[in-house]
């Protein structure tokens, strides 16, 4: 299981300026899955890219697992999904990324259930982010949590895939400029949250997935609906063992609250209809 605290270091800038890129793509044989996305250049241009993603479906793509197995996105439907794209020989914000998604998931685990969703790691440099070096680039970040998976995938699929979860990216001379950027899908394939940045606090992805995991499945038609909404409101993080807990104190303050509320509105009504009596028999 994943344990190591992952390193404090500057986050990577979202988008670099443009020229180095536009440099590089006359110097350099690109494929098509990068060629295609240099089209936006700043971080303002890139974030409205990739919130524009919001809402939208991801469709049904293939890829290859680091056991050279195929894998459709399809397969996941039913529960929540977290994406992140990275390429392998990035030896900067890429691997703090997955350290830090890694730290995040193991805490979202703890709280939810190992089964109660999946995550994917994909490569969006198909020239080089093959199984194999998928699988070393999962060892090296020491990643061993259920439920994740590395994979690699043909230029087409990556281009759709970045289109439709809003990722960008384009080459730099260090390897690859792109949006430090995790997605988080619901569980009909829709995408319903992006988090930035290459560092990012366990709730920053935990209390998204409260929503999808207990918000949406809490009603008051049925006692398991009722026991999500109470463990949607209930479940906090505590800071102090960075780990998420169940809090009964929240129910009882509710109901205390509830109880006083409804102790001062009897009080008031009947001293309303005392009123109300006495000035009827003057």
């Amino acid at each position: 299981m994943y344990r190591q605290a992952h390193k404090k270091g500057r986050i990577a800038a979202a988008v670099s300026a443009a020229a180095a890129a536009l440099l590089l793509l006359g110097a350099l044989a690109v494929p098509p899955a990068v060629a295609q996305l240099v089209t936006v250049h700043d971080e303002a241009s890139a974030l409205r890219v990739s919130q524009s993603a919001i809402g939208k479906p991801v469709r049904d793509h293939s890829f290859v697992n680091a056991d050279r197995e195929a894998v459709s996105l399809g397969s996941f439907r039913g529960k929540p999904l977290i994406v992140n794209l990275i390429y392998t020989s990035c030896d900067h914000t890429c691997p703090l990324v997955v350290q830090t998604l890694a730290r995040a998931v193991e805490v979202a685990q703890d709280t939810f259930g190992v089964d109660s969703f999946h995550i994917l790691t994909v490569g969006f440099d198909p020239r080089y982010d093959k199984p194999a070096r998928m699988r070393s680039f999962a060892r090296a970040q020491g990643i061993d949590l259920p439920n994740w998976q590395f994979l690699s995938a043909t230029p087409a699929t990556i281009d759709a895939l970045v289109e439709d979860v809003g990722f960008v990216f384009y080459p730099s001379p260090r390897g690859f400029e792109h949006l430090a950027q995790t997605t988080i899908l619901d569980d009909q394939g829709m995408v319903y949250r992006h988090l930035y940045g290459a560092e990012f606090t366990p709730p920053g992805l935990v209390e998204p997935m409260k929503d999808l995991i207990f918000g949406r499945k809490g009603n008051f038609t049925s006692i398991s609906g009722l026991v999500n909404r109470v463990r949607l409101f209930c479940t906090i993080y505590d800071p102090s063992s960075d780990q998420y807990r169940f809090d009964y104190s929240v129910i009882v303050g509710a109901v205390i609250g509830f109880m006083s509320l409804t102790g001062i509105a009897v009080v008031v009504v009947r001293a309303w209809r005392r009123t109300a009596l006495k000035q009827r028999r003057a």
